[in-house]
């Protein structure tokens, strides 16, 4: 996790790749995109390494494995 950062001074707090602006979110939705690992580095952002792209992966597993999810009955 240490590719991952939290900083409130860089998007109000979200979870970006560390020395980047680049939120998890955003590597998320291109993902979502069915974009390729190489892809979004080559197209989007060429900084990136496929390890941050794995660690945007392991950021937001992690965040579902901690929720606590509570069912109320209808």
């Amino acid at each position: 996790m240490d590719r991952i950062s939290v900083n409130p001074q860089i998007h109000f707090g979200k979870p970006c790749v560390a020395g980047t602006r680049i939120t998890v979110q955003s590597i998320l939705e291109l993902l979502n995109e069915e974009l390729s690992f190489e892809s979004i580095i080559q197209d989007y952002y060429p900084d990136l390494q496929v390890e941050d792209i794995r660690a945007c992966l392991q950021y937001a597993i992690a965040l579902v494995a901690s929720e606590d999810i509570r069912l109320v009955p209808a």
